[in-house]
């Protein structure tokens, strides 16, 4: 890998909450990447929201807080264009020292399940629509930003609007240039429903590559907002009473000869999308936690606030959890609603796409779609809270067939901290914890 032309580059690999954990080297470290040359502690990638240490962590007493071994995942090198100073990024995932992927690692979570599915001979295809927020987060109270036009705060509500978008042209700009350079294909761009909030929609490609692009751009937003003066946030519900962020996943899958196997050339979709749509709808409770990852995640989960809580599904109907969007046969595909836009990327795809493939594998058939608005519906529901998320994620027999044991036991553990270390922070002040860092 030649970095020759920069003076240092880092070198992250994604934690269980998806933040970004690593080390800054000189260029000329880049050689020997390949060969294992970085290492951290296992556990580094169980850390809490605040980077602290695990405090009953069973991974650093069965390992004495051992080193695993960074190896460069397919991506390769992308640059920074957030920062002053050229520097580049390259993308890893731990591994043991025989060469064998770390279970606790999100990124092999992903990768386990989508082995699952090259073993049938189908390539999945997914797409993100990434939801965030632009902010000022000068005072105590997070406010909207300043209108670069104006210089005064944004006071109304644009959803779709042009106006607010060409306000912020020369940041939209900026990420678009950006997102190019670094490989992440941005499509479209809208102004949404609340308050200084944009959703860009992130072109289909290969599921891992769809997950990095996610990923990435969560970070390359935070960081360009600040060089424009604001700060970007993808929390679940930055305003109590504003629109929360969602991460809406659509996916399909590809057979051997490339075709869509959710298209049977009918507008209902084949055998094969019900029994998807079945399985993911069998699998959302238990995997609320993956869906709604912190305190903040169940302030956008309240019933009838646009966000699904009820577990459903529908032929274009954005109102149910798991929707069918309509639209040419060939380009079949499935859209799971739930996730807010401060999700682990590889973790949410990993489960979505295991609870579609395990409905495959059973045949399940799902209940019938449902017509109109899914929140006036008695439905079953996600879990309703931080604490029976986490305790219905540990014990769940889909969750066990879903992910490594490890990684379920260290996020649990990673989750219960977090909660304990929550609750002597006010709400009002919970914010300040998340704004970044999700």
């Amino acid at each position: 890998m030649d970095l020759s032309h920069l003076q240092t580059f880092r070198a992250v690999a994604a934690d269980l909450n998806g933040q970004m954990r690593g080390k800054r080297l000189p260029a000329q470290a880049a050689d020997k990447l390949e060969q294992g040359s970085v290492r951290m502690p296992y556990s580094v990638l169980n850390v809490d929201i605040w980077g602290a240490d695990i405090e009953d962590s069973p991974l650093v007493f069965e390992t004495g807080d051992a080193d695993g071994m960074l190896l460069p995942t397919e991506r390769g090198a992308v640059p920074m264009p957030w920062l002053e100073n050229p520097s580049a990024l390259v993308p890893m995932w731990m591994h043991h020292d025989d060469g064998t992927p770390f279970a606790g690692d999100p990124r092999h979570a992903l990768a386990q399940v989508l082995a699952r599915y090259a073993a049938r001979g189908w390539t999945v295809q997914a797409a993100t629509e990434m939801e965030f927020y632009l902010v000022d987060d000068a005072g105590a109270v997070l406010m909207p930003p300043r209108n670069p036009l104006s210089n005064r705060p944004l006071q109304s509500h644009a959803i779709l609007s042009l106006r607010q978008l060409d306000a912020f042209d020369d940041f939209f700009t900026a990420l678009y240039e950006a997102c190019a350079i670094m490989a992440i294909p941005a499509q479209s761009t809208i102004s949404e429903a609340g308050l200084g909030q944009y959703e860009i929609d992130i072109q289909h490609d290969e599921a891992m590559i769809a997950a990095d692009n996610a990923w990435l751009f969560k970070t390359l937003v935070k960081g360009l907002a600040r060089r424009h003066g604001m700060a970007a946030t993808f929390m679940a519900k930055p305003y109590g009473a504003d629109a929360g962020n969602g991460c809406h996943v659509h996916f399909s899958v590809l057979d051997e000869t490339g075709n869509n196997i959710f298209n049977d050339g009918s507008e209902a979709g084949s055998a094969l999308l019900r029994h998807a749509v079945a399985g993911c709808l069998h699998a959302a409770h238990g995997s609320t936690l993956i869906f709604a990852p912190h305190a903040n995640s169940y302030e956008r989960l309240v019933p009838g606030a646009h966000a699904p809580t009820g577990i459903c599904w529908a032929y274009d109907n954005r109102t149910a959890a798991v929707r069918v969007p309509a639209g040419a046969p060939q380009a079949r595909r499935i859209e799971h609603r739930v996730s807010g836009g401060d999700i682990n990327p590889y973790l949410a795809l990993a489960v979505i796409l295991s609870a579609a493939l395990a409905g495959i594998e059973d045949s399940a058939e799902p209940p019938a779609p449902i017509s109109g608005n899914a929140y006036d519906l008695d439905l079953p529901q996600l879990a309703p809270d931080w604490a029976s998320a986490i305790a219905t994620f540990e014990t769940d027999p889909f969750i066990a067939r879903c992910l490594p044991p490890e990684l379920i036991r260290n996020l649990c553990h990673t989750k219960r901290q977090e909660m304990r270390r929550m609750a002597d922070i006010v709400p009002e002040e919970q914010w300040m914890t998340y704004l970044e860092a999700v």
